[in-house]
């Protein structure tokens, strides 16, 4: 028995419809004898978010939204893989924690980190949100989306002062953001945590959109002003191998 009847009735019309193609609401109410007021319902849900569609003689057939969401995922997927090696290799050759990013509609979260053997350490976890105008990876993440994507984002978002440091206007944001697509990386200078730096290069994937963005962290006594242009090197280099990769183009 289902603690969410709701939900697993949801997941059998959706398996149903995929099994079927095109099917009836009398197909999907009799096929897996759900009662009719509680299957209209479920079916103008999934019709309000996309998930499903109706054609011209009223049958449904799956939609856009588990299109996006599978793509989604199989990005993420693929992602990982190929660049699991790679970051490896990047915290061996710099000795910090590297992490891989992606954005979510609206909101940046790590999907893959690599551990250092350092005996510094920076607390961090896979699934962690980010920062989109504090950290590294957000900023990488948002400087290099569609300028309406990057508008409709920033005048959304809500400023908190996390440090001295911390950006905390649309306008400063925005100049960031266009420095960032100017050098191809970002840099997150002790803007989120105090003695935390971090820098950030974006992932492409075959179309030449922007995929993922890459980051290695440390401490201040890690990251000095001394090593940052070497670091920086290896991190963009890093993108870029992960990006061909993909399938980009631009680093050919």
């Amino acid at each position: 028995m289902s603690k969410v009847p709701a939900l697993q009735r949801t997941i059998k019309i959706l398996n149903f419809i995929s099994s079927k193609g095109r099917c009836s609401a009398a197909e999907i109410i009799n096929g897996l004898q759900i009662p009719k007021s509680s299957a209209y319902l479920l079916l103008e849900e999934l019709k309000s978010y996309q998930f499903i569609k109706q054609d011209q003689n009223g049958d449904y057939f799956l939609w856009i939204k588990l299109v996006e969401l599978g793509e989604l995922a199989s990005n993420c997927f693929d992602i990982r893989e190929i660049a699991k090696k790679h970051l490896a290799r990047l915290t061996n050759n710099t000795g910090l924690l590297t992490h891989l990013g992606i954005l979510d509609n609206k909101t940046a979260y790590y999907i893959l980190k690599c551990e250092s053997h350092s005996t510094i350490s920076v607390r961090s976890y896979v699934g962690k949100q980010v920062s989109l105008y504090r950290s590294g990876v957000g900023k990488c993440l948002l400087a290099f989306q569609p300028s309406e994507k990057i508008s409709e984002i920033v005048n959304q978002l809500s400023f908190e002062q996390k440090t001295t440091n911390t950006i905390m206007s649309i306008s400063s944001l925005h100049t960031e953001l266009a420095k960032i697509r100017q050098q191809g990386c970002s840099f997150d200078n002790e803007e989120d945590y105090i003695n935390i730096r971090c820098i950030a290069a974006p992932i492409f994937n075959a179309q030449n959109n922007i995929a993922a963005a890459i980051s290695a962290v440390g401490t201040t006594f890690q990251i000095t002003d001394h090593v940052l242009p070497e670091i920086t090197i290896k991190i963009k280099e890093c993108a870029k191998d992960i990006s061909k990769e993909l399938g980009c183009l631009m680093y050919e």
